[in-house]
C-alpha cells in the first residue's frame, strides 16, 4: 500500500484481481500455465472484514477467469498498512519451458499487445486525485479514459498467447512479461542471455488513447512504454526463421532484434538516431 497501489482510487475488487494477475503473468512468461495460488496478508487495524471480503471478490473472479485454485496462504498484522503477497504455481512441459537466458544473436524481438497504457492510466488517476484534494466537491473526469484506466486498474495476463504460440509451432528462445517497463525487461533478457538488444522506436505499439492522452499531459508515448510498466504483455525472442508467422499477426509486433553483447543495448529513434537503452522503470530495491 502506497507503493504498488493507492486505496484512494483503487476499487478493492480490482485490487484483488490485479494482485493475482501480477503473479500468474510470470508463469505465462515461462510458457507455462498457472494452476494454483497462495495469498499471504499483512493487515493494519483499519482493515475490516468487509474490506477484505471485497478484495477477495476480485481474487475469486481472477481464479474463475484463469482456472486457478486458491489453496492457502497466511495472515499477520501490519503497523504500516495493507500488504498482499501472491505466490503462483504452474506447470509447463519440460521441453517447452522458456527462460530469460536463451536469446541468440540475430533473433527477432517481439511484443504482444500495446504498451504504455497502464502508466498513462496511472497518470490520469494521480491527476484526478490532486484535483480532488484541492477541490473535494469536484467530480472526477474519467469517462473518456476507459481503455487506459482498465489497463491500470484491471489488467489481464496474456493466457491466450501460450496456446497461440503452440498452434503456430513457435517456441521462443527467451521470454518475460512487461511489468517494470520495456527497457528494463529488454535489459534483463540481454544480461541473462549475454547479448545486446536493438529496439526500433517506430515499431513500439501504442494504443491511440495512450498516444492521445500522452500528448495532452506532455508525456511522450515512447517514454511511457519504455519506463511505465504494469502492462503485463509478453516480450520474447524467436529465430529469424519465424518471421513469416509473426510479421502480419494482430497479436504480435516485431520491435527489434538481438545483437552481439559488444554492440550494446540501444534504441533507434524515429529520426534514425541511436540512444542507449536505460532501465528507468520500477526498481525493486
Amino acid at each position: 500500500e502506497g507503493i504498488h497501489f493507492d486505496l484512494s482510487y483503487t476499487p478493492l475488487i480490482h485490487l484483488g484481481y490485479r494482485c493475482v494477475i501480477a503473479a500468474i503473468s510470470d508463469i505465462y512468461a515461462m510458457n507455462g500455465r498457472p494452476e494454483q495460488i497462495l495469498i499471504s496478508l499483512a493487515l493494519s487495524s483499519k482493515i475490516t472484514v468487509e474490506f477484505m471480503e471485497e478484495v477477495y471478490q476480485g481474487v475469486m473472479v481472477a481464479c474463475k477467469n484463469y482456472g486457478l485454485d486458491l489453496i492457502g496462504g497466511d495472515t499477520t498484522s501490519s503497523r504500516s498498512g495493507l500488504v498482499i503477497n501472491v505466490t503462483a504455481i504452474g506447470k509447463a512441459a519440460k521441453d517447452k519451458i522458456v527462460y530469460r537466458s536463451g536469446a541468440k544473436v540475430n533473433d527477432l524481438l517481439v511484443v504482444t499487445g500495446d504498451l504504455g497504457g497502464s502508466y498513462m492510466g496511472l497518470q490520469i488517476l494521480e491527476r484526478e486525485k490532486r484535483v480532488f484534494l484541492e477541490h473535494p466537491e469536484a467530480q472526477p473526469k474519467l469517462a473518456e479514459y476507459d481503455y487506459i484506466l482498465k489497463r491500470h486498474l484491471r489488467p489481464e495476463a496474456r493466457k491466450d498467447i501460450i496456446p497461440l504460440l503452440d498452434d503456430l509451432k513457435i517456441l521462443p528462445t527467451s521470454m518475460m512479461d512487461i511489468s517494470d517497463g520495456l527497457s528494463s525487461e529488454c535489459l534483463h533478457i540481454a544480461r541473462q542471455s549475454d547479448v545486446g538488444i536493438v529496439v526500433y522506436e517506430e515499431k513500439i505499439p501504442l494504443d491511440p488513447q495512450t498516444y492521445k492522452v500522452g500528448r495532452s499531459l506532455g508525456i511522450d508515448g515512447t517514454t511511457a512504454a519504455l519506463n511505465g510498466g504494469e502492462d503485463y504483455e509478453l516480450l520474447f525472442t524467436v529465430p529469424q526463421a519465424e518471421h513469416s508467422k509473426l510479421e502480419n499477426h494482430p497479436d504480435f509486433t516485431i520491435i527489434g532484434y538481438v545483437q552481439d553483447k559488444s554492440d550494446g543495448n540501444i534504441m533507434i529513434s524515429k529520426g534514425g538516431n541511436t540512444y542507449p537503452l536505460k532501465a528507468q522503470g520500477w526498481k525493486h530495491f
